[in-house]
């Protein structure tokens, strides 16, 4: 499952940085970004993607080193995970009990664009907003890149046949990224369907080791499917699943919402909400942000130079958030 958030997560950044129809060929030079994106992924404790980091964040989540992952608690290590990934910059919300908030993720993706000398990004507030008017354009709020994940139950030991036609709609919708789950003691990433069929790639293969190589470039063949994608029945499909959406710009989101209404919350049993407000019962919504932590820096070494002064691996380690 670890492996499967990782292949969600780097089609958002694919989708972000090369766009959604690019397509990788072998032997061919790739964009600089491209290489950036690998780097984000390889098996090393210092790469903010990486097993170890995803694994370790884990252990906040409740799940001890080597403990099994369920597809809520890889959205959550993503979404925590995210905050320390600047060149990305990715707003990373998992909703909560089934239920997708338009006016959090309003608040969490709008920002002020940075103005010389500023830190960081600021959360956009309409309500402390200058007239529109009034305001130049270096006023107007900026939409930071979001990268949507709705953890659902769709039954109880087996998936509900109700739930089946508005997931396989989900796979239709030009935002997906697809969805992470599986089929006991198995996790997949679902790519697509066939009919009632579930086209997946499957994470269970031994690969060789991996890093930078000289020149600063990734050796990517394994990074890429050597076999093609496999595909089962829906109705075999464990119930707990993560479905993924990518709303690289607000207009993305507003038609992602469209589609929801129109699709997805015409049916009688509902796979999930979308609500315009956020829900007076539940805790006031605060847009996550960089915590502070105790660290020995590793996850915010640039040059494998300044990993010299640190004598073994275990010294790179989050002690705690």
């Amino acid at each position: 499952m670890l492996r499967c958030g990782q292949m969600m997560l780097a089609q958002a950044l694919i989708c972000r940085h090369l766009g959604r129809d690019w397509n990788w060929e072998k032997q061919k030079e790739q964009p600089k970004e491209y290489q950036r994106i690998l780097q984000c992924f390889l098996d090393r404790k210092d790469c903010c993607y990486s097993i170890h980091q995803m694994a370790q964040m884990g252990v906040g989540e409740g799940k001890s080193i080597g403990e099994w992952f369920g597809p809520n608690t890889v959205a959550q290590v993503l979404k925590k995970l995210a905050l320390f990934d600047e060149w990305n910059s990715l707003a990373v919300y998992v909703s909560m009990d089934n239920t997708v908030v338009i006016e959090d993720i309003k608040k969490m993706c709008c920002v002020l664009p940075l103005s010389a000398g500023m830190p960081s990004e600021r959360p956009y507030d309409p309500l402390n907003a200058p007239n529109h008017n009034k305001a130049t354009s270096a006023c107007c709020p900026a939409w930071k890149p979001l990268l949507l994940i709705v953890p659902l139950r769709l039954g109880i030991n087996q998936i509900n046949p109700v739930y089946v036609d508005a997931f396989k709609e989900c796979f239709k919708m030009p935002q997906s990224l697809g969805a992470l789950g599986g089929k006991p003691n198995n996790a997949y990433y679902f790519i697509g369907f066939l009919g009632d069929e579930l086209i997946f790639l499957d994470p269970h293969t031994t690969q060789t080791f991996v890093d930078t190589e000289e020149n600063g470039m990734v050796d990517d063949q394994t990074f890429h499917c050597l076999q093609s994608p496999q595909r089962m029945s829906i109705l075999n499909l464990d119930p707990s699943v993560a479905l993924g959406f990518f709303c690289k710009e607000e207009k993305d989101f507003d038609s992602w919402c469209n589609l929801v209404q129109k699709e997805i919350l015409k049916e009688n049993l509902r796979m999930f909400e979308l609500v315009q407000k956020h829900p007076s019962h539940w805790p006031p919504f605060v847009p996550p942000a960089k915590p502070e932590v105790t660290t020995t820096g590793a996850e915010f070494i640039d040059s494998t130079e300044q990993l010299e002064e640190f004598d073994l691996e275990e010294d790179f380690e989050i002690l705690s958030v």
